[in-house]
């Protein structure tokens, strides 16, 4: 079990919180501690996101837990009301994320009014929102995440098992129940490439200048790309792995025909990874990047040709209809990689000093 950035912080946190809330000499330090647990976010600017809506969404428990206790008094049932019309709001207001601290908020001032019930709320409030303020701060100062690093290596190795798996599969050697299994994970791990992406396109430089910005904006374009290609080729996968029966029916000159198309956009592919990160000279001209190595045209035609010297009958039509969502596949999966190329190519050439990726090495995810 890897232990996260995410988890050191929230015990850092939790701690922070606990011991200034003693050292203020508050009455229910827990109330800190819980509210850094929910308040701790994985990013800088989520955290300025979660302080600011949670300070909204505290003020509104805040305000209906001390306007339900001094008319209704503080009965289980008054209580859970007030915990749904606060539920409510929060819900109109589209902070639904603060919802549980917003209740703890309720329940912390509710549960037992004294006789300085006024003082007894601000307090249970001036201690949650403690909590609140100390997540924030360890997420300022405290491990602050490199997005830039993670994300390059959690694109790189997700697409390198997504080629490894077209080869095996051209070859007709995967087990399709592993392929199947794994095409599963293959997705989750494209979605974790997309919260990944939605956590860097966030982060926020602390002294921004006009030049950082449009690196930054730079980087964007091209990440995006990187994943875009990534999912290009899962999808090319998917199709090789749903039509694997026809596939293996073709006539065999067809078959080695896409085997080697294939193997030369994979190659390609990852040749264009390894250039990303520098390990190729720039203005390489490798054989793999001349477009006279897949041409679509070409392709597509030789796709009617095998499809017109077949007998027509309904079974061959169907046979080879099935199988244009592949030819679609493979040719979209090859434009992605060009317009990845020329952009990796034009950062490289015309951004030499101010666009260096912060890319680590370090251990992959």
């Amino acid at each position: 079990m890897k232990l996260g950035a995410r988890i050191v912080k929230t015990g850092i946190a939790i701690t922070l919180a606990l011991f200034v809330a003693q050292w203020l000499d508050l009455p229910s330090p827990i109330f800190a501690a819980i509210a850094a647990i929910f308040a701790i976010q994985p990013s800088i600017y989520k955290s300025y996101q979660s302080i600011i809506e949670h300070v909204q969404a505290n003020l509104i428990g805040a305000f209906l837990a001390i306007l339900f206790s001094l008319i209704f008094g503080n009965d289980p049932f008054i209580i859970g009301l007030t915990a749904i019309v606060v539920i409510m709001i929060n819900l109109k207001l589209k902070i639904e994320n603060t919802i549980p601290l917003a209740l703890v908020t309720v329940i912390a001032i509710m549960e037992s009014p004294g006789e300085n019930f006024l003082e007894f709320s601000l307090i249970r409030f001036s201690t949650v929102m403690l909590g609140i303020l100390c997540s924030f701060l360890v997420n300022l100062v405290f491990l602050p995440p490199k997005y830039e690093t993670r994300l390059y290596y959690k694109v790189k190795v997700t697409t390198e098992d997504i080629l490894k798996w077209i080869r095996i599969n051209m070859r007709h050697a995967s087990e399709h129940h592993l392929l199947k299994t794994d095409i599963e994970t293959l997705q989750q791990r494209l979605q974790k490439q997309e919260q990944l992406f939605g956590f860097y396109k966030e982060e926020r430089t602390y002294f921004p200048t006009r030049k950082s910005a449009s690196s930054k904006a730079r980087k964007l374009v091209i990440f995006r790309q990187l994943i875009l290609t990534s999912n290009r080729a899962f999808q090319t996968l998917k199709a090789l792995h749903r039509l694997e029966n026809e596939l293996h029916h073709m006539p065999s000159e067809y078959q080695h025909y896409v085997k080697a198309e294939l193997d030369h956009l994979v190659n390609l592919h990852e040749e264009i990874l390894l250039k990303f990160v520098g390990k190729i000279k720039q203005n390489n001209h490798s054989e793999l990047y001349s477009e006279d190595q897949f041409n679509k045209q070409h392709f597509i035609d030789e796709f009617m040709i095998q499809k017109d010297g077949m007998q027509e009958t309904e079974a061959t039509a169907d046979f080879w209809y099935h199988l244009f969502p592949l030819v679609s596949r493979i040719i979209d999966y090859n434009d992605h990689l060009l317009h990845l190329n020329k952009l990796i190519d034009s950062f490289q050439n015309y951004h030499k000093v101010d666009n260096e990726f912060e890319i680590n090495q370090r251990e992959e995810e």
